[in-house]
């Protein structure tokens, strides 16, 4: 196991991803999954990765068995979670305490109570019989060589009902030989106030080093872990993404950005920050969950401007709407263009596209009320780079670009008196001269068309058989005749390489998917360098 990469024990990032994250609703990790993310956490730079707890289910017990042959951890330590013994045992006889030991990790976290009502009432036991709980299995893995945190459950509730108990359990955990001792938030309803006051008289009250673990029911997870932090914590105990519990956990990716970049405390290896929006996506992937756009730091939005006046700003210098360069934690700027967009958004969504309009302020203009005049209509282009691109070339060049032209195309559903359904499309088109008609059917009208346009176009341009359709969204525009309503059509698009977004808006949905299509087949071929005059 490399060393080189770990940093001093002088503040701790502790990621329950793989236990307390898994218990969000919609998550279902198999052992391949945890292991796949203790990577991705490792090359982030964590300094602990808690695996789960070994012992208590098959899983979490294959998984470190696994984790000490197949990942070799350059900057984490790995973390079995599992409970004090049981009231009335001893630890050294407990048998879930000898599974943490048999887990193989070199840290183990132990769950105790620290709420007077959820002894008696829970564990169904005394107070001072869940303090010596608390001693007896701590002071027992510390003599086995293990590195002992304690997460003292309910913490802030038990305190402001029992300062003087909630307290004494620190001090029994601390005194035994745990070397952090984490309060947790569990019910998550602190506010950050709230957070560093108490944090500040228990660590004065009991000298303790103290940890957080905030849940974010009250939406203040992130901000409660800093002021924890504010107040003298040295250990932060987050999820990716922050993934847990009801609403969730302190996220870990705006915790650790803000303890580097606002904090200036060294938390990760140097370089690991940069990495942190594609460690946040990965692990979005792993765990099969669409990534927040609108996600501080590492969201797809979290740098993309819209509004004309920041654009204009920002041209002039992006710090003036960006609270930093969002090139640190491996994001990018992105400008939007829409019906808010000014002479400033097109040159630099220009730009960003490698466009070059080369001042001319009359062609920008006519881009500007073009791009108002579409979305008047119903289009959206901030959803839809692909297509804006495609009308930005076209006043660029004077035309739009043209790789084929459509005769005409047609749909057909034909319902059965058995229930069943027939989709068919015909597709007639002209490229490099040639007249193509080509006929396809699908699992709906949209599918025949796009499963007939690739047959006509794939026999003259056989670089469209990377092509994948990978979203499709319609959304029904606000009308006042019912079913003659707009309907706008967003499909998304793959090579393999890439993905781009292209709009349609018509009448009914089948010629709104087609415009979508049109554009999407265009922009396939153009990211493929295809000449349009050869």
């Amino acid at each position: 196991m490399s060393e080189t990469s770990r940093l001093d024990d002088s503040f701790h990032v502790f990621d329950t991803t793989l236990r307390d994250g898994a218990q969000r609703e919609g998550i279902n990790l198999t052992v391949a999954d945890k292991l796949a993310i203790a990577r991705h956490l490792d090359d982030f730079g964590v300094g602990f990765i808690e695996g789960g707890w070994p012992g208590a289910n098959p899983r979490d017990t294959e998984f470190f068995a696994r984790a000490k042959d197949e990942i070799d951890f350059r900057t984490a330590r790995l973390v079995a979670f599992g409970a004090t013994r049981r009231a009335g045992a001893k630890a050294a006889e407990d048998p879930q305490v000898r599974a943490l030991l048999e887990s193989g990790a070199e840290v183990i976290t132990l769950v105790a109570k620290s709420h007077d009502r959820h002894v008696e009432l829970a564990l169904r036991t005394t107070l001072e019989e869940n303090l010596e709980m608390v001693r007896d299995t701590v002071a027992h893995l510390s003599a086995q060589g293990r590195r002992v945190f304690v997460d003292c459950e309910h913490f802030f509730d038990g305190y402001r009902a029992n300062p003087e108990y909630a307290k004494a359990v620190v001090r029994a955990a601390a005194e035994a030989g745990a070397d952090v001792v984490v309060l947790c938030d569990t019910n998550g309803g602190m506010l950050p106030a709230q957070v560093q006051a108490i944090v500040a008289t228990v660590l004065a009250d009991t000298g303790a080093r103290l940890g957080i673990h905030a849940q974010d029911d009250t939406g203040c997870a992130v901000a409660n872990t800093l002021a924890a932090v504010d107040a003298g914590a040295t250990h932060v105990q987050c999820t990716a993404n922050g993934y847990g519990e009801r609403v969730g956990n302190a996220n870990l990716f705006p915790v650790v950005a803000a303890l580097e970049l606002k904090y200036g405390k060294q938390v990760l290896p140097e370089g690991r920050l940069r990495e942190m929006t594609r460690i946040s996506h990965a692990i979005a992937e792993v765990v099969n969950l669409t990534p927040s756009t609108h996600q501080p730091y590492v969201g797809l939005s979290a740098f993309a401007h819209k509004a004309g006046l920041h654009a204009s700003a920002i041209k002039v210098d992006p710090d003036l709407y960006q609270h930093i360069d969002p090139e640190r934690v491996g994001n990018t700027m992105r400008m939007l263009v829409s019906d808010m967009a000014g002479r400033a958004s097109i040159e630099l969504k220009g730009k960003e596209l490698g466009i070059d309009l080369g001042g001319d302020r009359e062609l920008v203009g006519r881009v500007v009320e073009r791009v108002k005049e579409r979305e008047l209509k119903g289009y959206t282009y901030e959803a839809a780079d692909a297509s804006f691109e495609l009308l930005l070339r076209a006043e660029v060049q004077g035309s739009p670009l043209k790789y084929f032209d459509v005769e005409s195309w047609r749909a057909i559903v034909e319902d059965r008196p058995d229930g069943s359904h027939a989709n068919e499309a015909t597709v007639k088109l002209w490229a490099k001269g040639e007249r193509i008609v080509a006929t396809a059917e699908g699992n709906g009208p949209v599918n025949a068309l796009d499963r007939a346009l690739r047959v006509a176009l794939e026999k003259i341009y056989p670089q469209l058989g990377s092509l994948e359709l990978v979203d499709y969204k319609v959304r029904i525009l606000e009308g006042r005749h019912g079913t003659s309503s707009t309907t706008r059509v967003l499909i998304s698009t793959s090579d393999g390489k890439g993905e781009w977004s292209t709009v349609g808006v018509a009448d009914n949905v089948i010629a709104a998917s087609w415009q979508a299509l049109e554009d999407a087949y265009t922009y396939g071929l153009l990211r493929a360098a295809v000449d349009p005059a050869a």
